[in-house]
């Protein structure tokens, strides 16, 4: 597969999209890795219950190209985009027929349980410090410039790994810069807590009040963050519920993909 040094970054593709990266093991973690094969910066997106949509490959795949494209070669090298499957299979992560939920006691059961073993939080984040110790191993040249970036469930799971804990390298920190799009269990809490330049996009399907105070912390008291609400989009747009065979969806996806590369730049 191309690199993303080398990759010419298409227009978002609705449907047969191919993926530009490679599989690898991280941390005994199968795991998809766009981008060159000795980066300066790396960046770890967290997917979203869905686990390994395509959707969220492409969006690697931009991540990827764009942060590369606007680096000041040839002094950085690229970056690197990691997915870890932390649920080990699309047979194990949620299933789109159990949503919504409604009054169905069964799907609701297995909604409870998948959220209490396979996407509990504490277990996620302790995945993915595993994953970031192994980044710090395998490209020592990055190690100071690693960020973290998750959808929805991923968004949560970005910004605990984020939070008071957050230390190590790059400034003290093991991850230098966080965002999240469409998230999860928004919390006021979790953005006080932030160590981390932190970029949010959010959905009308977000509580647009805890957004408004999560917007005023990153902003107003930290003056470290980003928050935008995209009003015509919904929960997911960008993950695997992104519809990218309607128009406007592409192009807040694409145009969503592009604000976070271009986030992530100013800090990796």
């Amino acid at each position: 597969m191309a690199s993303a040094a080398c990759m010419q970054l298409p227009p978002v593709t609705a449907t047969g999209y191919t993926p530009q990266g490679r599989y690898e093991d991280v941390a005994g973690i199968h795991t998809y890795v766009v981008g060159p094969e000795n980066p300066t910066r790396v960046i770890v997106l967290v997917y979203d219950i869905f686990g390994m949509a395509p959707q969220t490959l492409q969006g690697a795949d931009r991540l990827s190209a764009h942060l590369t494209a606007a680096a000041p070669a040839p002094s950085v090298g690229g970056t690197l985009v990691l997915v870890p499957d932390f649920f080990g299979g699309a047979e194990n992560a949620a299933q789109a027929a159990w949503f919504p939920p409604d009054d169905d006691d069964a799907k609701k059961a297995a909604i409870q349980k998948f959220m209490s073993e396979r996407a509990n939080f504490p277990v996620v984040v302790r995945q993915l410090l595993d994953v970031r110790r192994v980044i710090g191993e395998k490209y020592p040249a990055a190690d100071e410039h690693v960020g973290v970036f998750g959808l929805c469930f991923g968004g949560k799971i970005a910004v605990l790994a984020c939070g008071a804990d957050n230390e190590g390298s790059g400034s003290g920190r093991r991850f230098v810069v966080s965002g999240t799009a469409h998230p999860g269990r928004l919390d006021v809490a979790d953005a006080e807590a932030l160590t981390s330049p932190h970029i949010c996009l959010a959905s009308p399907g977000e509580p647009a009040d805890v957004v408004a105070q999560i917007k005023e912390v990153l902003e107003m008291k930290k003056g470290m963050g980003v928050v935008e609400t995209y009003e015509s989009m919904f929960h997911g747009w960008m993950g695997a519920r992104a519809n990218l065979e309607d128009e406007n969806n592409r192009g807040e996806f694409e145009r969503g993909y592009k604000q976070v590369a271009e986030f992530f730049a100013k800090y990796l």
